[in-house]
């Protein structure tokens, strides 16, 4: 990469001190180069922030709204514009980067090395398992005559926006787990040619959980394997997943989101008979699962040949291994296709 070709592709990740959390989120949506470049007005780096930085500042209760020096790491890894490219990508490879800033003498930013353009973009080659074989039974009428992913929103099957999202960030091999009125999906997307993929099918005799159909894969994948909801639809990207699930040697890797309740009354607050003080409104934060998973391999050992099991048992099952169990906190948009308001909502933002 070099500043004089692709100057306008990293300048649109340059962001100024004086931005929010959500301005930096919009800066990374803007660019798509997975960071922010913080520069004051003469061009001198002050920091970055990756898409790291700020799912690690979201799990920590950092609002959007707050001051974008609350997640800037103020010392990044840089390298000065002489560096040969066989350097820097070793400096990758060590150090786990995916970009590293290039400055001058004076601190000022020239220009970006990215991992992406400095290798070759081979597809991804670990699967992805759809998890379709939910009878969707909250969307009432919806699903009498149609399997939930293949209720339409924005023209298209929910379960075709899924597979197309991943094929463009590089996804080639999706195994969908069927049950109820399966067929119908089997007949769609056949073995996934029409759709520039590869599809292979897990059939459940009987509903196996949201978790329990892992156990029938086979062969049994011999690289990390993501799996998601079938009604889940997220500008997640899979390759960032696999990347963190990866780097934190991690069994299990639940992508989770924060999620607000507004409460609706002012709170008082008291100490047995005591008023203590008040809280108008309050909002309160949870961590939530988003239905996208990372999985190591060995984590079916942990399932017993078409055993029911949930997701939050698999979990527990890994813990209880003493192996890792993380989150990976999301900030891209997320749609949970679950309740016929939330079809209306997706079918509108969609159309």
């Amino acid at each position: 990469m070099t500043a004089d070709t692709n100057i306008s592709l990293w300048h649109r990740a340059i962001m100024s001190a004086a931005g929010t959390v959500q301005d930096a989120i919009k800066s990374l949506e803007k660019s798509s180069l997975q960071i922010v470049l913080v520069c004051d007005e003469s061009g001198v780096l002050h920091g970055t922030i990756t898409d790291g930085d700020i799912r690690r500042a979201i799990l920590r209760g950092v609002s959007l709204e707050n001051p974008s020096s609350e997640v800037i790491n103020p010392d990044p890894i840089t390298v000065s514009p002489d560096v040969k490219r066989e350097a820097v990508l070793q400096m990758m490879n060590e150090k786990v980067l995916r970009q590293i800033p290039v400055v001058d003498a004076r601190g000022i930013l020239v220009d970006l090395h990215l991992w992406d353009h400095m290798v070759t973009n081979n597809p991804i080659e670990n699967i992805m398992l759809i998890m379709a074989g939910g009878r969707g039974t909250r969307l009432g009428h919806h699903t009498r005559k149609c399997p939930k992913p293949m209720l339409e929103v924005g023209g298209k099957p929910m379960l075709e926006l899924i597979i197309e999202r991943a094929h463009a960030r590089g996804l080639r091999k999706f195994v969908i787990s069927l049950n109820y009125l399966g067929h119908m999906i089997e007949d769609y997307f056949g073995d996934g040619h029409n759709f520039g993929v590869q599809i292979n099918y897990l059939k459940e005799d009987e509903p196996m959980g949201t978790a329990g159909s892992l156990s029938l894969l086979s062969p049994h994948p011999t690289l990390p394997f993501l799996v998601t909801n079938g009604d889940v639809i997220s500008d997640i990207n899979y390759d960032e997943i696999l990347a963190f699930h990866a780097e934190h040697k991690a069994m299990g890797t639940m992508a989770v989101r924060q999620h607000e309740v507004n409460n609706q009354f002012g709170v008082v607050l008291t100490e047995g008979d005591v008023i203590k003080g008040f809280e108008e409104k309050p909002i309160y934060r949870s961590i939530i699962n988003a239905g996208v998973y990372a999985f190591t391999p060995a984590v079916i050992e942990l399932l017993s040949k078409k055993e029911h099991c949930d997701m939050p048992a698999l979990f527990e099952r890994i813990i209880a291994r003493g192996e890792r169990a993380i989150v990976y906190p999301l900030h891209e948009t997320w749609l949970d296709v679950g309740r016929p308001e939330d079809l209306l909502a997706a079918q509108k933002l969609l159309a």
